[in-house]
Parts: structure tokens; C-alpha cells; sequence
């Protein structure tokens, strides 16, 4: 399974990996949305802007969320991410997923751990590739 992203130039002008997945919102219909690919996020978060679209329950976390920004509140909704396959499937994931409450907190939301360690994550400007894969798919590193 291959799941393609793409580096994506944000309104700071950095350029970032991301991954295009849809949400399931409250009425069951999917939002479109772009994730950061965050390799050292430990789970899935989604940003207060995309929070308000998906009109979803929300419930109290346990604990609060911190980054690099400090720690913002947040809640807990359940819902589906789908991400395109690259042979034109559907990879899905439902669970509860965490979800900040500000926008100053989050400019984008970011894909973390919980789903990204099921995948090899590639992530290498140098040759313009942003992937998600696992077999049949395979990567090799070699020497040039």
C-alpha cells in the first residue's frame, strides 16, 4: 500500500510535507483536509478550523496537548480519516482523535504516530517524495 503526499508551500512561505485525507463530519459527509506529516507528533491532531467544520460531539481529554508552542486545550472527538491509495483505494481509520480548541494553537492539522507507525514514512525534499507505505510496497536505501 502506497498513500502519496506532497510538499506543500504554507502562508509562513516554509515548505512542508503533507498528506490530503478527508474527515467524516457530524452530518456523513467527508471534509477535505491537509495533514502535516509529523514525525515526532505522537498523535493525531486536528486544528481548531477543521474542528468547527466537522461539528462533531466533543468530549473533556484526559490530559492536556503540548508542542513547541506550549499547552492549548483541547478535546477528543470520534470520527473516520480516509487517505487516498495511490491505486485508487481507500485507506480508513476510525478512532478518537485529539482536536485543539483555539487557532492560534494549530495553523494545520498533523498526522502523528498513532496512524503513521503502521507505515514506512518517507519524507525527502531532496527528490520531491512525501509516502506512506507498507507491502506490497518496499524501499531500499542505497549507495550512489
Amino acid at each position: 500500500m502506497r498513500i502519496n503526499g506532497q510538499w506543500f508551500e504554507c502562508d509562513d512561505g516554509f515548505v512542508r510535507p503533507i498528506v490530503c485525507c478527508d474527515i467524516l463530519n457530524a452530518d456523513g459527509n467527508w471534509e477535505p483536509a491537509p495533514f502535516l506529516v509529523d514525525t515526532g507528533a505522537d498523535c493525531t491532531v486536528f486544528s481548531a478550523a477543521i474542528l468547527d467544520v466537522l461539528d462533531l460531539d466533543a468530549a473533556t481529554p484526559e490530559e492536556r496537548l503540548g508542542g513547541v508552542g506550549g499547552v492549548a486545550e483541547s478535546v477528543r472527538v470520534a470520527t473516520r480519516i480516509r487517505l487516498p491509495r495511490d491505486n485508487g483505494g481507500i485507506a480508513m481509520f476510525r478512532g478518537e482523535y485529539a482536536a485543539f480548541t483555539q487557532l492560534e494553537a494549530l495553523d494545520m492539522s498533523v498526522l502523528g504516530r498513532d496512524i503513521m507507525e503502521m507505515f514506512a514514512v518517507i519524507v525527502d525534499r531532496s527528490d520531491d517524495v512525501v509516502a506512506l507505505i507498507r507491502q506490497p510496497h518496499r524501499y531500499a536505501i542505497e549507495t550512489a
